[in-house]
């Protein structure tokens, strides 16, 4: 697993250009003071081989295939990068220090039950809201993908980008072995963080 994450606060003042919404822009256009909220960026992946006598299902949906995706639970990378993006720009941990491979609890359990505890340990009691969710992953079942996550996580469909992309027959899934998924998710909450 590999990310990159950086978090804003209210007050935070930024290098480089913005839009100026929600903050106010000084005389140096390459400079803003965020004033108003607090916002919170971490892009994760996950990666699942290919395993026979298993249902593919990504971002909630299952997709005819022949082979689906290895793994303690159900296997869906992209449901399970996105849970990882929302507790690590939450600062929360990751996956596995809320559902470890080794409990049975998880053993075979639906991405739903993952985003339905993701999101209430960090928009209800973290307080934070959901900005916007952008993932990428090989495959063309995106429009029933984006309404199961904007379903199961509470924000506007429109709020949710799944988009697609290939690796030009190289690595692990240029050969099939596998998926890999990342995920960005934008965490908003307001005034400064204590």
């Amino acid at each position: 697993m590999s990310s990159w994450s950086h978090r804003l606060l209210a007050g935070d003042v930024v290098e480089g250009p913005l839009q100026c919404r929600n903050h106010e822009c000084n005389a140096e256009p390459s400079r803003a003071i965020l004033l108003e909220r607090c916002i919170s960026l971490r892009n994760p992946w996950d990666v699942h081989a290919f395993a026979p006598d298993r249902l593919l299902v990504l971002g909630g949906v299952t997709i005819p295939y022949e082979r689906g995706l290895d793994g303690h639970s159900d296997g869906d990378a992209l449901t399970h990068a996105l849970v990882d993006a929302l507790l690590g720009a939450a600062t929360l941990g990751d996956l596995g220090s809320y559902f470890p491979s080794n409990d049975s609890r998880w053993k075979g359990q639906p991405g739903k039950v993952f985003l339905a505890s993701v999101f209430d340990v960090v928009c209800w009691q973290h307080q934070w809201r959901i900005g916007n969710i952008d993932a990428t992953i090989v495959d063309a079942h995106i429009p029933a993908m984006r309404s199961y996550l904007a379903e199961h996580l509470h924000v506007e469909r429109e709020r949710v980008s799944v988009k697609a992309t290939t690796t030009d027959a190289l690595g692990f899934a240029g050969r099939g072995e596998g998926i890999a998924c990342y995920a960005v998710v934008l965490l908003e909450r307001d005034g400064r963080e204590d």
